[in-house]
């Protein structure tokens, strides 16, 4: 088992694995990439049993488990049972990123709490912090962000109530306190955004979530991303290769954090995390939310001086 190959086998709930995943765990130097689909909750035990016993505890420590889809309290439950399945000495290392929604997220928050801090904003700690879109994206940022102090207020286009009802799904499942408000008109969009010190665009790409004449009003707007790289601009005035260029329309002159340049710290991150579970000798790595946001952090501050 000497030369045995790394081995990362893709647990996925959807009908087809992510050739994004596929092609970054390759990058990383895993040798062998082994996709599963429609996998269900209750299969992860089995799959995970069969994976840790066959190898040997030579062989299991030169293998790992992906878990995909695009759900995100789905993929975490799963790494959570994929966990619990584990026997010592035979455990492997577990990361879960359905859709690269939490990478992204990760990437997202961590770049925003160096712009604000680099701008003489300190930390995200009592921001009003708006997510447009709720998303796997939205909502693990808005997880991520609500951890990190900041007021976060979820924005649904079907409105506030169904912007507070995913917000009440995930409060009592990660222990924050986010709010539910809605954009259907200008005035829902004035109601968040005149007083919101961060927005996230988050929403579906190629749809305009804001326009210059709003952004005019955003009289405490310090910064403002978007993953939209789909035309048109998601938020107008930020470019999808802006890593914090002034958007002029601001009453603050707030800085516009654009697609790429949040999709370039979001490569790392995802990177960072194959290459870690290839080179662990030691013990297996559980990679959540959590974790990734401790790599992304590490990430935007080799990037943002």
């Amino acid at each position: 088992m000497k030369n045995a190959p790394y081995l990362l086998h893709m647990f996925n709930p959807t009908k087809n694995v992510s050739p994004f995943d596929v092609n970054m765990a390759y990058e990383a130097d895993f040798d062998r990439v082994i996709p599963y689909t429609s996998v269900e909750l209750e299969d992860i035990h089995g799959l995970t049993q069969d994976t840790i016993f066959s190898r040997g505890p030579a062989g299991v420590k030169r293998t790992s488990i992906f878990i995909g889809g695009r759900d995100f309290s789905l993929a975490l439950d799963m790494l959570k049972r994929a966990k619990a399945a584990m026997v010592p000495p035979f455990e492997v290392s577990v990361f879960a990123d359905p859709s690269g929604a939490i990478t992204t997220a990760a990437a997202i928050v961590a770049t925003i709490e160096r712009w604000v801090d680099k701008q003489g904003y300190g930390s995200l700690e009592g921001k009003k912090l708006s997510v447009i879109g709720t998303g796997p994206v939205g909502v693990c940022a808005g997880v991520l962000a609500a951890k990190c102090g900041a007021n976060v207020s979820l924005v649904s286009y079907l409105g506030p109530e169904v912007g507070q009802e995913i917000a009440d799904e995930y409060n009592l499942k990660f222990a924050v306190d986010m709010k539910g408000v809605g954009s259907r008109t200008d005035d829902e969009i004035a109601y968040f955004l005149n007083t919101a010190d961060i927005v996230i665009g988050a929403a579906k790409a190629g749809i305009r979530i804001l326009r210059t004449d709003q952004l005019q009003k955003a009289e405490n707007l310090i910064v403002a991303a978007d993953v939209n790289a789909v035309p048109p601009l998601g938020i107008e005035g930020v470019a999808i290769n802006d890593m914090g260029k002034v958007i002029d329309a601001t009453p603050k002159k707030a800085v516009g954090i654009g697609a790429l340049a949040i999709g370039d710290i979001k490569y790392k991150v995802h990177y960072n995390l194959f290459k870690m579970m290839v080179e662990e000798k030691d013990s297996p790595i559980y990679i959540d939310h959590d974790e990734s946001f401790k790599v992304a952090r590490q990430v935007a501050a080799e990037r943002i001086k």
